[in-house]
């Protein structure tokens, strides 16, 4: 039997969700009334953005939370009952940013209680320092979730893409037929084209080299770890044990402030790379490149890739200097304002204009986009910028 929504059906359902966004106020105009899981959910949402905000007791928009662990792990399981894990994830982001309940997390109860997911990870790692010891070991297993889920994602994918563009890198002059390069090919023989056949006679084949098991790139990532760039640090820490896993690249991972700190030896596990990061704090973008420009044995094998929003506190004349010298002696130069899914953050446009005119255009790159971006600098060809617009 096929029921059939009827217009008042469809009426009612538009007034129940408004009731649901505008939150029972007397002035809210619906007039609608709501019971059992409906009531729950505006329970919820009341809790977290109602006037007073924060999950706590009654059920209308003047709620509040309190200090009250035991009513927030109540609060946490409601939203999970009630609301899809994209919903939860963010209405547990308003809940540290709009009540204050980062220093709820510290309780190991807490942990336990939430959706793991790339800005509690983020938020976990500003705290970490401050933790007891009873804590940290919940917060560790939250952050390696969060971790093994993003490398499950990313690094099949990454190794493919990267593992494609070393073979392409290596060119050959007499290529195995299925390692024929037709568009270079093509490209090197227009002169011996035939009109009267419209073909071309190819003279000179170029194909593509196969990577050997030697190393054949350097990649270096400069991870700028102020507070805003959270997010970007849990994705390169991913990155950057992906690309250490592999022979072919010879990966650095270096994080900054003021100061400088080398955790290449800790990439083989990311979640140890994650906890020796320490965000906040000031930015000295010219300090990193000078110790990033004094590892790198091999300019024109390398490729050096800075994430930073370009808040520079040292010397922005000698950061702009550094990389022209870098690029001058053939380093491939990258600056990602961001390395996440949330777009580009606020960040400083002078110097981001002035790097583009040095040939380094800065732009913000997702997870997903972050593979291509690095195969198109391994092979040296235009970076696939994406649209601003």
């Amino acid at each position: 039997m096929t029921t059939v929504r009827t217009d008042t059906d469809t009426a009612g359902e538009r007034l129940r969700r408004w009731r649901l966004v505008l939150g029972g106020d007397t002035a809210d105009g619906t007039g609608c009334a709501l019971s059992g899981r409906d009531a729950a959910m505006d329970g919820a949402l009341a809790a977290l953005y109602g006037k007073s905000g924060g999950p706590g007791a009654r059920r209308d928009r003047s709620a509040g939370l309190g200090a009250s662990a035991p009513s927030v792990a109540r609060w946490l399981g409601d939203i999970r009952t009630y609301f899809p894990s994209s919903v939860v994830q963010v209405m547990q982001r308003d809940a540290i940013d709009r009540l204050g309940l980062a220093s709820l997390l510290l309780e190991p109860e807490m942990l336990q209680a939430v959706e793991a997911d790339v800005h509690l990870v983020g938020t976990l790692l500003s705290l970490h320092k401050a933790m007891p010891e009873t804590t940290k070991e919940t917060a560790r297993a939250v952050v390696r979730k969060v971790v093994e889920d993003l490398e499950k994602r990313l690094a099949t994918r990454t190794r493919a893409t990267l593992t494609g563009a070393l073979d392409r890198s290596a060119r050959v002059g007499r290529p195995r037929h299925h390692d024929i390069d037709w568009n270079r090919t093509i490209a090197a023989n227009l002169k011996h084209y035939l009109p009267e056949h419209r073909t071309v006679v190819p003279e000179r084949l170029i194909g593509y080299g196969r990577a050997s098991r030697s190393v054949k790139k350097e990649v270096v990532l400069c991870i700028d770890q102020s507070g805003s760039m959270a997010e970007s640090v849990v994705h390169a820490s991913v990155f950057g044990a992906v690309l250490a896993s592999m022979r072919s690249i010879d990966t650095r991972l270096v994080v900054f402030d003021t100061a400088v700190v080398d955790l290449t030896d800790q990439l083989d596990d990311p979640v140890d790379v994650l906890f020796g990061v320490q965000l906040g704090g000031g930015t000295d973008i010219n300090r990193a490149l000078a110790y990033c420009q004094s590892q790198i044995t091999r300019p024109a094998e390398t490729v050096v890739v800075l994430i930073s929003d370009l808040y520079e506190g040292g010397i922005r004349n000698e950061m702009l200097k550094r990389v022209a010298a870098m690029k001058a002696a053939g380093v491939q130069f990258v600056t990602l304002l961001a390395l996440s899914d949330e777009g580009a953050p606020a960040y400083d446009r002078e110097h981001a204009a002035a790097l583009a005119a040095l040939g380094t255009p800065a732009f913000a790159c997702t997870p997903d986009l972050f593979p291509e971006v690095m195969a198109a600098a391994l092979e040296k060809r235009p970076l696939p910028i994406p649209d601003a617009g």
